[in-house]
């Protein structure tokens, strides 16, 4: 199966779209200085205990204060508060902990303010990126991930992926672990470590101590709100959970992060550094390769499948709701039930690849299209896990109840991905009012004729919508841009850009630099 990860870097962040057989499947928006990324530890402070709810309240510079439940703490929270107040006020030396004396664990069913104190410093992790009204949500049981592994401060526990089944294969793992792991940090070995060499496992464990040695240091200087650990970026993260044999392109249009991710590339798996490309071409690389076509058609209200039907998603703040429409009508109960199966059977993947796409998290009820057979009910329960097999965020699925709804829920760590199909013209700003559309191309000559013949302009590249494009250069010698050339004696590079207003058009010099008008 062809998998690749294109990735589109601009001033304002980091698009990233996940490719199967040319499909999108995921998309990640990573926008510049953003904060609060699920895996960043911070040193908060505890503002409020909030007995009834066992949960506190913590503040780590965000608009709102996080929000940490009893559960969240984990059993050695009371080692971890020793740990922050000792190196806070100097008194541990070392971001080891061998020798470190672990407090008692705390009791499951305990009470938040027998652990806690208001306006106590504490490490804190994100759990939750922070999601519509709400704060980020936080956890104390601290976790570094790495590429095979899992490090965890205060523990002393190794385990095995459950995914690696060999029970041979499993205690290898666990002997190896147990022979390199330092006092106090307990490991999670994951699936990718499946028959890795210990050279490589090793090598994973130091750099995952050396963050944790780098999160001493600033935890030492940090004050409060301050990020003491960052997460890697969602580049290297997504390389770092899924990268493996079956990947066949990861494509970058930017010179620096293509060095970055390179780099990465060759620390984590040297054989795999080929596959990294630079997109060097003019077009953009999302248009090159028809992604922003297909956002456009997958993040509406209404998603077309191949055979007809569609799918109505709808959004609300308690959960999502998708109904599935088979778009045409059957003349016999045969027919209908079995239009309804492969209708239902084609939306089950289609949804599956939504949610993955969309990032949608939360509670999700599907209405699917009736079937009186139970067994067609059964095909249709099976298809949606098989489909959702591939989707890393932890989730449910139930099976569909008499009506024919199927209720899934799917863990959500950050906001939903949202793409906006539904666009204010770029002419109009959103009146309804525009400039005559038939001077559009009168008003590009105009800016044409003052560029080369005012400004000297050399190397000029016009983007413009397709439809415009087409006018401007079909009909060979007789096109508009051929015309151009033997009035000016100069040669104007035209692009097309879907994302482009019909009446929008941008003008740049050989330095691919936008020329103001």
């Amino acid at each position: 199966m062809n998998n690749e990860l294109i990735i589109n870097a601009s001033p304002e962040g980091v698009r990233i779209a996940l490719l199967k057989e040319k499909q999108i499947v995921e998309y990640h928006v990573e926008q510049e200085g953003s904060q609060f990324v699920v895996g960043d530890i911070y040193l908060g402070v505890i503002k409020k205990l909030v007995p009834g709810m066992n949960a506190a309240f913590v503040d780590v510079g965000y608009e709102k204060d996080g929000f940490l439940h009893y559960l969240d703490l984990g059993a050695n929270v009371r080692s971890l508060l020793k740990y922050t107040k000792d190196v806070i006020a100097k008194r541990q030396q070392s971001a080891f902990l061998k020798g470190f004396k672990l407090e008692p664990e705390i009791d499951k069913m305990g009470k938040i303010e027998e652990v806690l104190q208001k306006n106590t410093p504490i490490l804190v992790q994100i759990a939750k990126e922070p999601i519509s009204t709400k704060g980020p949500r936080l956890a104390c049981e601290l976790s570094l991930a790495g590429r095979y592994l899992v490090l965890v401060p205060f523990s002393d526990a190794v385990s095995i992926s459950k995914k690696i089944v060999s029970r041979d294969e499993r205690q290898r793992l666990a002997k190896l672990v147990n022979s390199v792991k330092p006092e106090n940090f307990g490991v999670i070995v994951r699936t990718v470590a499946e028959n890795v060499e210990l050279s490589e496992i090793e090598a994973d464990l130091q750099s995952l101590m050396q963050k944790w040695q780098e999160g001493y240091k600033n935890l030492k200087e940090a004050m409060p709100r301050e990020k003491v650990i960052g997460e890697i970026g969602r580049v290297s993260a997504i390389l770092r959970d899924m990268l493996n044999d079956n990947f066949d392109n990861i494509v970058v249009d930017d010179k620096l992060l293509y060095e970055e991710i390179k780099g990465y590339i060759k620390k984590i798996a040297p054989k795999q550094e080929k596959i990294v490309k630079l997109h060097s071409s003019k077009t953009k690389i999302f248009e090159t390769l028809g992604i922003e076509r297909q956002l456009k058609g997958l993040f509406g209200k209404t998603v077309p499948l191949s055979g007809g039907g569609y799918l109505i998603i709808e959004h609300t703040e308690a959960l999502h709701v998708i109904d599935v429409n088979s778009g045409n009508k059957s003349s016999s109960e045969a027919d209908q039930e079995a239009t309804a199966l492969n209708v239902n059977l084609e939306a089950a993947t289609e949804i599956a690849r939504q949610l993955r796409m969309r990032d949608m998290g939360g509670i999700v009820v599907i209405d699917f299209i009736d079937m009186k057979k139970a067994d067609n009910k059964r095909i249709i329960y099976e298809k949606m896990k098989e489909a959702m097999a591939d989707d890393r965020a932890k989730h449910t699925i139930l099976p569909l109840t008499r009506f024919g709804l199927m209720q899934v829920t799917r863990q959500r760590v950050r906001p939903e991905v949202n793409v906006a199909t539904l666009e204010d013209c770029s002419a109009c700003g959103g009146t309804g009012k525009i400039g005559a559309s038939i001077i559009v191309s009168d008003v590009i000559e105009q800016n044409l004729e003052y560029l080369i013949q005012k400004n000297n302009e050399k190397g000029i590249q016009l983007i413009v919508h397709p439809y415009l494009y087409a006018y401007f250069t079909k009909g060979g010698f007789r096109s508009k841009r051929f015309k151009w050339f033997f009035r000016y004696g100069r040669w104007v590079k035209i692009l097309a850009d879907s994302s482009f207003g019909i009446n929008e058009f941008r003008f740049k010099n050989k330095q691919d630099e936008e020329i103001e008008l």
